[in-house]
């Protein structure tokens, strides 16, 4: 995935410093914040925009399907849900996964009980 210039980490960053990272306008990225709802900058009591690491994350990733991959908006907006639905289910299937463990555990531990109350 392609990585905006190096910026220091900070909590918030404004719309033009999101702007030089990607080399875009602002006025795109504005656009991409009303067509896709993963990006959600806060805005300060003046209205200006603050954007997140996160926010810079998600943009990061519209970035590389729209301008790096040539995903239309509407493929983009598909991928992305498609990611995030496939990412929700692996935490899913590993969660269950544990669970399954613990029981298997459980079930032995309540096998050994029963076979010791026999004896």
């Amino acid at each position: 995935m392609s990585e905006p210039k190096k910026v220091n980490r900070k909590l918030y960053y404004s719309i033009g410093e999101v702007a030089n990272m990607y080399n875009v306008n602002t006025s795109l990225i504005r656009f991409w914040e009303k067509e896709f709802d993963i990006i959600k900058p806060k805005k300060n009591k003046k209205g200006n925009r603050l954007f997140t690491p996160k926010d810079v994350e998600n943009f990061n990733k519209i970035y590389e399907l729209v301008k790096v991959k040539g995903f239309t908006l509407e493929g983009a907006k598909n991928e992305l849900k498609s990611k995030s639905f496939a990412q929700e289910n692996d935490g899913e299937a590993d969660r269950n996964e544990e669970v399954v463990l613990m029981l298997k555990d459980v079930k032995l531990k309540i096998a050994k009980m029963l076979d010791d109350l026999e004896d």
